[in-house]
């Protein structure tokens, strides 16, 4: 028989022919419909199994049956969809009165009002308007899914619109059809924003705090719709939700506001005595401050708790000039512009300025506290200067031995380093640094370099690492840390070091060093290095740069003063060499041959007379060895160049 729904026979059978469990046996006809109930079918699907009986010439009992159970089932449906719908309303009204016990910003809770009223109703369109008492009108204060700006900006008049007549006589009001409505008023500022929105059908419920309205919620369709009596009962019960909420935000700002009041008294009284307090209050924490140690960073902060403001230490370059000099003559705080600026010297000696930022009343006794502060601030600077001098001093100490002696005690060296926060175990690079201006006066030209082993010398510290003057520049041994190269480190101290003497400061780098107590040596070795980079890069017209020997390669060789052919080598090749020295092969010799032959394997084993796999596997391991990319244009040039470098230097190894 043909099958006019289009359905397969096995739709409904496997169902049908399923057993009920022992004890509480189901008829055939009930089956596929306790099936759709379990999975939670749409409605239309309840008619397939009774379309497919017809369609198989099911008896006539068999279809009545189907059909009782369809309806059975339907109605379970509809009650299981109706307890479904309750449990959604009364869930989102726990939540919604959950908001409103930890209320915190009004509006975000009537907007959640606003949004779940949207979502349980159905609608297109949920608002909320609230009562102006002083201009007698009601008002839009949240809309969810309005799109048109007129809309969410109207204002009713009591008795204009539908939400108007909700609010004049405080019931709810439905229309399913708005403009056709002629139960209100309609006017026409609120009907061309009804008609901006494109709403239907409204639904608007009013807000209540006892006889009293206080504005309207509202639901609406952009289609004509009938709502039902348990959506109004819904609505009405979040519009007395947000009544509520809105009554516990104003008892709240009420509250505050008298708060507020009383606290302001309070400081008026506590005034005086507070003046008094900071004074007291400043001077013991400036005390402490100075027998702890602390910086001038500290200072300010202790003044601004103190002075209820923002105090920062400025150098002097960056204070303003007038109101500086005249506080370092006078020996006051002096206002400038809205601020206040308290100069900290010392022997005539301007170190930099506190400024108060933004503080343009200030009594006598805080003055005073400032002016102190400067004071404090002038001591711990001077202090800080001399103790800093002395560990650059002994630093760079350090950091002269390890280029010029050479026979010093590993077990010291380490001792003394250990001294100043450093570890000679760890990989280091040295570094060659030079300011790039120089001055025809010889006086500012020192001063330039002075200040540039200030920077370096305060960078090495920070680093645990060393620094010294040396050769019209600077030296510094720093730690290699995680992620970082020879090359990455050369730009950074480049950057940090011009950026400090605000000149440009060009940088070379050694590469990597290990074990510089047990081979100090290696420190001078390495500092050549640097210094060979530091000359190529100046040639090469990259003033103010930072480089590594390895970023230059053979380049380096054609500028650098003292050709370092065996660095170069092994910087390039010297792995491979290794290896071969370890193991007993021959990979030098075949990339040799790989090159001479035009990079063909074909050739290369030829030359070599062994197998090509056997030269297929040695060139595998030399890119193990150098690096994937060591057949580019770039590195095969310089790997040809060390090899025949290589050959030239120890002949008698060929």
């Amino acid at each position: 028989m043909s099958n006019p729904v289009g359905m397969s026979r096995d739709h409904v059978h496997p169902a049908e022919r399923s057993t009920a469990p022992a004890g509480a046996p189901l008829s055939s006809a009930e089956t596929p419909f306790l099936e759709l109930l379990a999975r939670g079918a749409s409605a239309d699907a309840y008619e397939q199994p009774v379309l497919l009986a017809r369609a198989e010439g099911r008896s006539t009992e068999r279809i009545v049956a189907l059909e009782q159970a369809k309806l059975l089932a339907l109605r379970v449906r509809s009650e299981l969809e109706g307890r479904r719908r309750r449990e959604a309303e009364l869930s989102a009204l726990f939540e919604t009165a959950h908001d409103l016990a930890g209320l915190r910003d009004l509006d975000a809770v009537l907007q959640a009002i606003v949004q779940r009223a949207r979502s349980l109703l159905g609608t297109d369109v949920a608002y909320l308007s609230l009562n102006d008492p002083a201009r007698g009108d009601t008002y839009m204060r949240v809309t969810e899914g309005s799109v048109a700006a007129r809309f969410q900006q109207l204002r009713l008049g009591m008795g204009e619109g539908l939400g108007g007549l909700v609010a004049q006589t405080a019931r709810p009001y439905v229309t399913d059809d708005y403009f056709k409505d002629d139960r209100f008023q309609h006017t026409l500022t609120i009907d061309s924003g009804v008609r901006d929105e494109g709403l239907v059908a409204i639904l608007g419920v009013p807000l209540m705090l006892g006889h009293h309205v206080i504005g309207v919620l509202f639901a609406a369709d952009r289609r004509a719709r009938v709502f039902e009596r348990e959506q109004i009962a819904l609505l009405g019960s979040f519009a007395a939700l947000a009544a509520a909420a809105i009554d516990t935000a104003n008892l709240l700002t009420e509250t505050r506001s008298a708060l507020a009041d009383l606290e302001r008294a309070n400081e008026i009284i506590q005034d005086r005595s507070g003046v008094i307090e900071r004074a007291s209050d400043v001077h013991d924490r400036l005390a402490e401050l100075v027998l702890r140690g602390g910086g001038v960073h500290d200072v300010a902060a202790a003044v601004s708790e103190v002075l209820d403001g923002t105090v920062e230490f400025a150098e002097a370059r960056d204070a303003p000039a007038d109101a500086l000099e005249i506080s370092r003559v006078e020996g006051h705080a002096v206002r400038h512009d809205d601020d206040w600026i308290a100069a900290v010297a010392a022997g005539g000696e301007l170190l930099g300025a506190l400024v108060l930022r933004g503080h343009p009343g200030l009594d006598p006794v805080d003055q005073r506290t400032l002016e102190r502060a400067a004071m404090v601030t002038s001591l711990l600077l001077l202090a800080r200067r001399s103790a800093a001098e002395a560990e650059q001093r002994v630093r760079g100490e350090l950091l002269d031995d390890l280029l010029d002696a050479r026979d010093r005690d590993p077990r010291l060296l380490r001792e003394r380093a250990a001294r100043l926060g450093a570890d000679l175990d760890a990989t280091h690079v040295v570094l060659a640094a030079r300011l790039d201006a120089t001055s025809a006066d010889a006086d500012q030209e020192a001063a330039a370099r002075r200040r540039l082993w200030s920077a370096a010398s305060h960078l090495a510290a920070t680093r645990h690492g060393l620094a010294a003057a040396r050769d019209g520049g600077t030296v510094l041994l720093l730690p290699l840390t995680a992620g970082d190269t020879a090359t990455t480190l050369a730009r950074s101290t480049a950057r940090h070091l011009g950026t400090a003497v605000h000149e440009a400061v060009t940088v070379g780098a050694s590469a990597a060093v290990e074990a510089l107590a047990a081979h100090p040596d290696a420190v001078a070795a390495a500092y050549e290095e640097g210094r060979r980079c530091l000359d190529a890069l100046r040639l090469l017209g990259r003033t103010g740069d930072g480089a590594a020997a390895e970023d230059f390669g053979f380049v380096g060789l054609l500028l650098a003063g003292d050709r370092d052919i065996a660095g170069f080598v092994d910087r390039t090749i010297g792995q491979v060499v290794a290896y071969d020295e370890r193991r007993g092969t021959d990979l030098l010799r075949t990339v040799d041959a790989y090159f001479a032959s035009g990079m063909s394997p074909a050739r290369t084993k030829d030359e070599l007379h062994v197998h090509v796999n056997t030269v297929a596997q040695r060139l595998e391991r030399v890119g193990r060895l150098l690096g994937d990319d060591w057949q580019s244009p770039a590195r095969a040039l310089e790997i040809q160049l060390a090899l025949r470098l290589h050959r030239l230097s120890a002949p008698a190894q060929r």
